[in-house]
């Protein structure tokens, strides 16, 4: 038989926490499915600097204190993969990778985004051995090693102002003719020696043995091949929503981001939410992760009420 929620929250991220803060204060009966906690804000945020309340903290300390909170408010969890959702009727049936099925009445999407793979000749040969999509992770492994960071965005600035402490050299690799970074990060990279940007920089290939040995790309001004040695390459060009278990309960935007409305976190189907990364709610923060959590929550609450009435 199933085992039935007032509702269920796919997903550990900053999003997912929040809501099941206020939902466990709300007295609604509910369940967190993930694998993990935190998401991004574990692999990529060595240090956070414009959350509310720290002048500087770890992404790993952050999330520790809110799922410490979480916890505290006694949320259940499970700690599973969500592999469908179907709607039957008024319910929600969730099903998980271990085997799990469940019901409820209202579902929080929060399942964040996976990274985007470069999909070039040799990246997935070396994921492991040289390649890596978690500088928080794998950063110590490249001690004075030269190393290359793929994405001059944020999340590539970052990346290599903290691989600046382990690696020899650091080169930031950019398609466009122009960092994407805000202005505080390429301040920052540009104070430090080991790092080197090469802007109009398109990857063609990853070569090695056993593990990376060089990075083949074309000057985009110029059209020349150039290879830089390196024995680090991090991936840092974007993130894919996860999504797979949804199917046809929601519409997806270009980038293959859940349409929600900005005003509920509502998707098209009545009772199914959605909140953070996995959405395409603008800004990728996680302070604005934390408060669409909590605004999805606050729907949820009002749409289980009305339908408590209507029944």
């Amino acid at each position: 038989m199933d085992k039935k929620y007032e509702l269920i929250i796919v997903g550990g991220g900053p999003a997912g926490i929040a809501a099941g803060i206020y939902g466990t204060r709300r007295k609604i009966k509910l369940l967190i499915i993930t694998q993990s906690f935190g998401g991004q804000m574990v692999r990529k945020s060595v240090a956070i600097e414009n959350y509310p309340g720290f002048k500087s903290i770890s992404g790993a300390d952050l999330v520790s204190q809110m799922v410490e909170q979480l916890k505290e408010n006694k949320a259940e969890i499970l700690n599973d993969k969500v592999s469908r959702i179907t709607k039957e009727k008024d319910e929600f049936i969730i099903k998980t990778n271990g085997g799990e099925k469940f019901s409820a009445a209202a579902v929080i999407v929060s399942s964040g985004a996976d990274p985007r793979p470069l999909e070039v000749p040799g990246e997935k040969e070396y994921i492991g051995r040289g390649i890596s999509y978690c500088t928080t992770c794998d950063a110590p492994l490249f001690a004075n090693k030269d190393v290359a960071v793929v994405g001059g965005g944020n999340s590539g600035f970052e990346a290599a102002l903290s691989m600046q402490k382990y690696a020899n050299k650091i080169y930031i690799l950019e398609a466009s003719d122009k960092p994407k970074a805000e202005e505080i990060n390429q301040i920052m990279a540009a104070k430090e020696k080991k790092i080197q940007v090469i802007a109009s920089a398109a990857v063609q290939k990853i070569e090695g043995d056993k593990f990376v040995k060089s990075l083949t790309y074309q000057d985009l001004k110029t059209k020349e091949i150039k290879t830089l040695l390196v024995e680090g390459i991090f991936i840092e060009i974007g993130n894919i929503p996860a999504t797979g278990f949804l199917n046809s309960l929601v519409d997806f935007n270009e980038k293959d981001e859940i349409i929600v409305d900005p005003k509920t976190c509502q998707t098209k189907t009545p009772g199914l939410y959605a909140a953070g990364d996995v959405t395409n709610v603008k800004y990728k923060q996680i302070v604005v992760a934390c408060g669409e959590g909590t605004k999805a929550l606050l729907s949820v609450a009002e749409y289980l009420r009305n339908k408590n009435n209507a029944d």
